[in-house]
């Protein structure tokens, strides 16, 4: 079927051209899942993005396997070919880094203190931290944290997370792990008492 192989196309040149892992990864992804082939919405990719960074694995491949998953069920409507369809995404976007590590392994160790090794590494370092930052901007949409003029409440509520778990990673050095599952329960609790 010829969304197996838009899939296959499309995370191997994600997994090819990202730089700086997962984190890098979603703003490329969003743009061609979101934007380009509209497989999902903008607030189903959020959800993906939040069920990604809470389950086990990298990322970029946890989100590869959901899109993969929700595209082709979207797209026939079966869950079988949807469970092959996150196999295919996953294995595309691991293939190019697969590929490169057994490549550079060989020859990084032999040439790791070369000058034009030194320049290439300097030069990713900042298109790293921006396609990171690139991320967090692309997630910053109406879909997720609401609008002051259309729901200030979902908007306060969103700012206010977002400046707590900032400040907790931040200046008091808080978990992860411990902000995903706080912002998880303040967010069962306030939207299962404002949706009463």
């Amino acid at each position: 079927m010829m969304i197996f192989l838009e899939l296959f196309y499309t995370f191997i040149k994600i997994g090819l051209f990202s730089f700086g892992g997962g984190y890098g990864m979603i703003s490329v992804i969003q743009a061609e899942v979101v934007t380009r082939h509209a497989w999902l919405t903008a607030s189903e990719f959020t959800d993906i993005v939040a069920i990604s960074q809470m389950t086990p694995g990298p990322i970029g491949i946890n989100s590869a396997t959901y899109v993969g998953y929700t595209a082709v069920f979207n797209a026939t409507g079966s869950e079988m070919l949807a469970v092959a369809g996150s196999l295919v995404a996953s294995f595309a976007v691991m293939l190019p880094s697969i590929v490169l590590m057994l490549i550079v392994s060989r020859y990084l160790m032999k040439y790791s203190k070369h000058k034009v090794v030194d320049s290439v590494f300097l030069l990713l370092r900042p298109v790293v931290v921006g396609l990171i930052a690139s991320a967090a901007l692309l997630l910053m949409t109406r879909e997720n944290f609401g609008s002051l003029s259309d729901t200030p409440q979902q908007f306060c509520v969103s700012v206010g997370l977002f400046v707590a778990a900032f400040a907790a990673m931040k200046f008091f050095k808080v978990s992860p792990i411990l902000i995903i599952l706080l912002a998880g329960a303040f967010g069962g609790v306030f939207y299962g008492i404002a949706g009463e």
